[in-house]
């Protein structure tokens, strides 16, 4: 009898739907060969170009000929990239040969560069200008951005003069050097030229940096840019884009042992120490007559001075550009201990830069950023018994660093037994005891408006403001010191200083853009004005009664007059009027004429105005019809620029005379306070001139994957 098995409807199916699913989805991630040829939009062969299958590791490279094999699915996408070129996505589908043509991606040569008072294509820049990206140095985790751009920019010098943390970054571009006016750049944030350097500027904070070489691209500073000038761009909000970013980097630091001198330990220096007292045919001293009681206890002083020292780094950036309205604020903490005991540095910064576009003619912008810095570093650096790391370099090692109850040593004399003898203070109590304090306040700010009456034409006028708050305390206990060959205790003394700063700058600037058929022009115009004082004092008390109370009142003497105790004030004044007029024919003509004329309050009254011209040509030979065929150079560029630039940092008051008002005078039996003249006025005193070449030549090899730049 047989069975009969039937299947019910619905069953059947649902059966025959999962069957035809299943060849679906086979089908479609069954894999075929895909093959092609990838070349350029002149039919030439790409070689290396990545072929990959979207979403996946896989994929090849194309051969010398530019073709290429892949095995894909038919509902795969293939992804063509190649340095130099805009990527190219293609859907695989039924296709078995895909060939595909690579167009050239300009964006390299179209990248804005920001020079001075504006900006412009790397293209058509004729002038000496390097550009870095944040994006490029923004992964290295230091506290500064001097340390940031050491290697990366040719023909700029950036040496650390210190360890100590959160300083001493040396800038010098092109080797500049003054006879008396330094070497440093002249530092431009968000085209504010402030005083000092950007040494404590957060480099979260940054956007990009242009370094000006030449005259040419220099000029329009000045009397401040024969030493050169780096142009910083703070964060703004990108079109249409709301990002939020939180970067944190941690780690230690240790002074390597690779590198240091190689020092006698305690038995090996005691024994030069006998030898050198019996080749002269003297008295061993008792120190040095067994140098085997030194063995294991050798002191490193050192050593004994450094540490492993933590680091730490926060911040925050949040960026928006919706709606007319562009903001950015990047809040940062930076936390450095120094390798040497009891130094560190700490930063706390934040910066809020908004933009609200008004209407399609109107736009005003505010920038703030303040920032708090402290840091204390007792006496480390220096020479000749005046800091600490040199005199522990040269502490004998027989010289205990703790007692024998564990406690640091006060100081140690050697050898007791002879009249020549040395007092060396314990370099670990001094580096603990020490204060030296630093506390500093400052607020960048700037506010804007432009105006667009016209098409092409841009009014703008820019007010910018600059304060610090900067006070240091100092303080040597009577149980240490920094100085060599002496003994302890030492009178106390403390040091309390306090400065000051407050400027502002007011720029009025005017530029025109007008291009017809192959010609562009640009021209701007502006009239500026800056100001600039400075308020310090100095107090030098000493002798107390308690090393726990080092207060002015505390001390039985308060140094007076000279360099000890004073009060100063520092001001000048900058007017300034400036012009620029940039020219290209089809893009591949350029030039460019600049002129600064600068009124200075540093400047004799003879002498008062100082005149500083450029001119720039360039020649894009890459866009010649000659050079179409030359597939290996992508771009080539001949420059060309003369200009005059100055240095006024002559100090403020040189060109008058000056009288020295501590002079006293006998009448009689009686001392009379009096004045005297001790140097001569100058009404033609003038700032120094640089006066600078340059030819250069800028080469992209292979569609830029290579670029070479050469200046004379």
């Amino acid at each position: 009898m047989k069975k009969r098995f039937t299947v019910p409807q619905k069953q059947l199916l649902l059966s025959i739907c999962t069957l035809l699913l299943l060849l679906v989805t086979t089908a479609s991630f069954a894999q075929q060969l895909v093959k092609g040829k990838v070349t350029t939009k002149d039919g030439e062969a790409l070689v290396g170009v990545n072929v990959t299958v979207k979403g996946t590791t896989r994929g090849t490279t194309t051969e010398a000929d530019g073709t290429y094999k892949v095995e894909a699915s038919n509902s795969a996408t293939l992804v063509f990239s190649y340095i130099g070129y805009l990527p190219v996505e293609m859907a695989v589908g039924s296709q078995q040969t895909i060939n595909v043509t690579l167009k050239v991606d300009d964006k390299i040569l179209n990248e804005v560069v920001v020079v001075g008072y504006g900006s412009q294509t790397k293209k058509e820049v004729t002038g000496a200008v390097q550009t870095i990206s944040a994006k490029e140095i923004r992964d290295m985790p230091v506290s500064q951005i001097g340390q940031k751009l050491q290697g990366q920019v040719a023909g700029v010098q950036i040496n650390q003069t210190t360890g100590r943390p959160g300083q001493g970054m040396n800038i010098r571009i092109r080797g500049q050097l003054s006879v008396t006016g330094g070497s440093e750049p002249l530092y431009v944030v968000d085209g504010f030229p402030i005083t000092g350097n950007i040494g404590a500027l957060n480099p979260d904070e940054i956007e990009d940096i242009s370094i000006l070489k030449d005259a040419a691209s220099t000029s329009l500073y000045g009397s401040r840019a024969a030493n050169g000038v780096v142009l910083i761009t703070t964060r703004r909000g990108k079109s249409g884009q709301t990002n939020v970013s939180f970067n944190v980097f941690t780690g230690t630091q240790i002074e390597p042992k690779k590198g240091r001198f190689e020092m006698m330990d305690a038995v090996e220096f005691a024994q030069f120490k006998k030898e050198y007292y019996e080749d002269a045919k003297q008295p061993v001293p008792i120190e040095f007559q067994n140098p085997s009681q030194y063995e294991g206890q050798n002191n490193d002083w050192y050593d004994a001075v450094l540490r492993r020292a933590p680091l730490q780094s926060y911040n925050l950036t949040l960026t928006s550009n919706k709606d007319r309205v562009s903001t950015s604020l990047v809040a940062g903490v930076f936390n450095q201990e120094g390798v040497v005991i009891n130094t560190k540095y700490q930063r706390y910064a934040l910066r809020l830069n908004s933009e609200y576009k008004v209407s399609d003619k109107v736009t005003i912008g505010l920038n703030i950023a303040p920032q708090y810095v402290f840091d204390n570093t007792p006496r480390t650096d220096g020479d000749r018994g005046t800091g600490i790391l040199f005199n522990a370099i040269h502490t004998w090692p027989v010289m205990p660093i703790r007692d024998n109850a564990g406690e640091l040593t006060l100081f140690n004399r050697f050898p007791s037994s002879t009249g020549n003898i040395f007092a060396y203070p314990n370099w670990v109590r001094a580096a603990n005891e020490l204060t030296n304090e630093r506390k500093q306040t400052n607020i960048l700010s700037n506010a804007h408006i432009a105006y667009s009456p016209i098409k092409g034409l841009t009014l703008k006028s820019t007010f910018n403001v600059e304060l610090l708050n900067e006070k240091t305390f100092f303080f040597n206990p009577s149980t240490a010191t920094s100085a060599i060959n002496t003994a302890i205790p030492v009178t106390a003394v403390s040091i309390r200083e306090a400065t000051e700063n407050f400027g502002w700058l007011n720029e009025n600037l005017a530029t025109y853009a007008k291009s017809f058929k192959d010609h562009n022009f640009e021209l701007l115009a502006g009239y500026t004005n800056q100001s600039f004082r400075s308020e310090s004092s100095r107090i030098q008390a000493d002798t107390y009664s308690d090393d726990r109370l080092p207060t002015i009142q505390g001390a039985i003497n308060v140094a007076r007059g000279g360099i000890i105790t004073f009060s100063n004030v520092q001001e000048w004044r900058l007017t300034s009027l400036l012009s620029r007029l940039t020219y290209n024919y089809k893009g591949k003509y350029l030039f460019t004429a600049s002129i600064r004329r600068d009124g200075s309050s540093r400047f004799g009254t003879n002498n008062r105005w100082g005149t500083f011209p450029s001119v720039s040509a360039g020649w894009v030979v890459s866009d010649e019809d000659f050079m179409k065929n030359v597939s290996k150079i992508s771009f080539a560029k001949l420059r060309a620029s003369l200009g005059v630039t100055g240095n006024n940092n002559i100090g403020n008051y040189t060109q008058y005379a000056r009288i020295n008002n501590t002079v006293n005078a006998v009448f009689g039996n009686n001392v009379a306070p009096g004045a005297a003249v001790v140097s001569l006025a100058n009404p033609n005193l003038g700032w120094e001139t640089t006066r600078q070449l340059d030819i250069g030549l800028d080469l992209g090899f292979f569609n830029d994957r290579f670029q070479f730049t050469y200046d004379y």
